[in-house]
């Protein structure tokens, strides 16, 4: 085995966002474009002797060449082992398990999340450093300038490396003495191990024998091995509950999106009236997000995340309570309620699993969400699918109640928070941006204006002082807070590859247990107006309707 050097050009579009580096499959498919941002990570990298990599992905179009890259470049970098989950395979919950568990110097997950696959769709990169987490904005920053100037990268001969295959393959050749390792795991078996120890496996299993019917939903995606092994295998699941397992490189043609949009199949089954089933879940590309589904009822994101919260000592992981939660600053308030009764401290922090991981490294938390389907705890540091949706079921268990039941009884206690997230997809990124230059134009004379039924207290666009790394994350969205309580948030994702996403969140207090049966849009109906006034959305897009409502 030996390195070579090859010369190569800078590509100008190599800046990770808040997950990442995202692009289209024929973007990373370019000559050097992935070798390029692999050495300007490995050069941002100080990697000690030893090191060992963990790599693995959602399965999707691209994902084993890549991996056979990477390992390539990993040899010739320094590294003395690379982790592989078998198959190429491995969800990014999982990844962060694996990192933590062998204590490895991090790892590379390969993942578009939720975006579509197939050689047509997308592709993703990014780099998890040692806690499990995200790499944070000094790391990725570094990366992205040094993406704009290299000249060359590293990589070694390798022959193709069987990854299909429990066991190791070592190499030598290097330099005297020294061997390079390609270590296949079964990184399923390591999480469902977790998951275990986390849940009370035995009263999930007998409310599953008790003719309790539950349909799971991984989309085609990465969970479906997961699922298998953790509902079917240990639980006592019928194998008809799972349902989209066999992950594909294209997600069967769909949009491996848990949302009431893109899992419409399992929308279907969890609203057909009298025959809907008892429990719905569904998972994402990558394993991270997750959507819950009672009998003709959909949970929100926000409201999923507080009923955890506020029944986590119903768990034997959080049996001793939590140490605080934490939330992104487009989702809703409800579990600020939440924290507030149980005495526990309640953080806001911009959208990105980085923030929550300081804050749980510190001690500070034990549960964190975003409203974007995404909710988790200190077990591992990034969001995850699976998880939540045992922890519903641990918690159904225990208290013998439906989905619905649940839901009415929490807002009963603490109120509820009306919300609904509104996603216009793929618009021009000009349109976008003179949509978020006209709202900011109004900051100075939008407070004090009267909307309908709603004053607008002040309005500003979010910055967050991060007070265990003392960084400061400006331009996080733009909040029109109203004196009662209720709110307006904009913000452009940056999760997507074709043009921008530009995302509307309203949220809406409501004490009145007489109203707590409207449906979100009817109760928002006012505010949605309101938004679409102040931003000139329709005149500026030319979009009438959202692509997503959820």
């Amino acid at each position: 085995m030996k390195i070579i050097v090859t010369p190569t050009q800078p590509y100008n579009d190599q800046k990770p966002g808040t997950s990442g580096l995202r692009k289209k499959v024929k973007i990373f498919q370019q000559a050097h474009y992935l070798e390029n941002f692999v050495q300007s990570l490995f050069d941002t990298l100080a990697v000690p002797n030893n090191a060992v990599l963990v790599v693995g992905g959602d399965g999707r179009y691209h994902n084993r060449q890549a991996i056979q890259t990477i390992i390539s470049m990993a040899a010739a970098n320094g590294f003395a082992r690379v982790l592989v989950g078998q198959g190429g395979i491995l969800s990014t919950p999982a990844a962060s398990h694996v990192i933590r568990k062998y204590k490895t110097f991090g790892g590379m997950v390969l993942s578009a999340s939720h975006n579509q696959g197939g050689i047509h769709g997308d592709f993703g990169i990014k780099y998890n450093i040692g806690n499990g987490g995200p790499a944070p904005e000094k790391i990725t920053d570094e990366v992205f300038a040094k993406s704009k100037v290299i000249a060359e990268y590293k990589i070694s001969d390798l022959p193709q490396v069987d990854i299909d295959t429990i066991g190791e393959t070592q190499f030598s050749g290097l330099a005297a003495g020294q061997t390079f390792t390609v270590q296949v795991i079964d990184a399923v078996q390591d999480y469902a191990d977790l998951m275990q120890s986390l849940f009370d496996f035995k009263a999930i299993k007998q409310l599953l024998a008790t003719g309790f019917e539950m349909k799971f939903d991984a989309m085609h995606a990465v969970t479906g091995p997961y699922a298998k092994e953790i509902f079917v295998n240990r639980l006592g699941a019928s194998a008809d509950s799972l349902m989209n397992c066999e992950p594909s490189e294209d997600f069967g043609g769909g949009h491996p999106d848990p949302n009431l949009t893109y899992a419409e199949d399992l929308v279907k089954i969890m609203f057909a009236g009298e025959n809907a089933l008892d429990f719905g879940a569904a998972s994402d590309g990558d394993g991270d997000r997750n959507m819950i589904l009672g009998q003709n009822f959909f949970v929100t994101p926000s409201d999923s995340l507080a009923v955890l919260a506020a029944n986590a000592t119903l768990v034997p992981a959080y049996a001793g309570g939590i140490a605080g939660v934490a939330r992104s600053m487009p989702t809703s308030g409800a579990v600020d309620r939440v924290a507030a009764k149980l005495n526990v401290p309640s953080f806001e922090t911009p959208t990105g699993w980085k923030f929550f991981g300081n804050l749980m490294d510190a001690g500070k938390v034990t549960l964190c969400g975003e409203e974007s389907f995404g909710t988790s705890s200190s077990h591992v540091r990034e969001k995850d699918g699976l998880w939540a949706v045992l922890f519903w079921l641990n918690v159904i268990s225990v208290k013998q109640m439906s989905v619905e039941a649940i839901l009415k009884a929490h807002w009963l206690e603490y109120g509820r928070n009306v919300y609904s997230r509104h996603d216009y997809e793929s618009i021009p990124t000009e349109a976008a941006n003179s949509v978020i230059a006209h709202i900011k134009s109004q900051f100075a004379s939008l407070p004090g204006q009267v909307f309908g039924n709603y004053r607008v207290q002040l309005c500003d666009d979010f910055s967050y002082h991060d007070s265990i790394d003392g960084s400061v994350s400006n331009n996080q969205g733009i909040r029109i807070l109203f004196t009662d309580g209720s709110r307006i948030v904009f913000r452009l994702s940056g999760t997507g590859t074709e043009g921008a996403t530009l995302r509307i969140y309203l949220e809406a207090y409501e004490p009145d247990s007489s109203k707590h049966h409207l449906d979100a849009q009817v109760a928002l109906a006012e505010m949605i107006q309101i938004a679409l006034q102040i931003s000139q959305l329709v005149e500026k897009t030319g979009r009438v309707t959202p692509t997503v409502i959820t």
